[in-house]
């Protein structure tokens, strides 16, 4: 079971979408299910996004929170992919992690995220 708080829903739709999210998980016997994680996170170009805590299988994490921007029309950010370094800077460097920005559905941004005070803030962001 994986789990993380690097994914993020469109701030004004979150309680929505968390929603629909934890619904269709179990009526499609997924083992999956998210909540809040309490903080925002701001973007100059796509806006704020809430972030959420999730817990259960990866797959189904990535499958739910694109079917959720697609269902619902909102902007989501489905993350976890990082830059492969070597040992000691992956050790001792920053921690960064990249995320794909999708509305409505449709892949059209990235970003990338660091860790600060324990919460993802922005680093950049970019159109495809």
């Amino acid at each position: 079971m994986a789990g993380a708080d690097s994914f993020a829903v469109e701030y004004r739709k979150a309680q929505e979408v968390i929603k629909w999210m934890n619904t269709y998980a179990k009526k499609n016997n997924y083992k999956f299910e998210a909540k809040l994680a309490g903080y925002s996170m701001q973007t100059v170009k796509f806006g704020s996004f809430e972030l959420i805590t999730w817990s259960g299988d990866w797959s189904a994490a990535r499958n739910i929170i694109k079917k959720a921007s697609k269902q619902l029309r909102a902007k989501v950010i489905e993350s976890g992919y990082h830059e492969k370094r070597d040992l000691l800077s992956a050790m001792f460097g920053a921690s960064s992690e990249y995320g794909k920005l999708y509305s409505n559905g449709n892949h059209v941004g990235q970003i990338e995220m660091n860790r600060k005070a324990g919460r993802w803030v922005t680093k950049s962001e970019s159109y495809i």
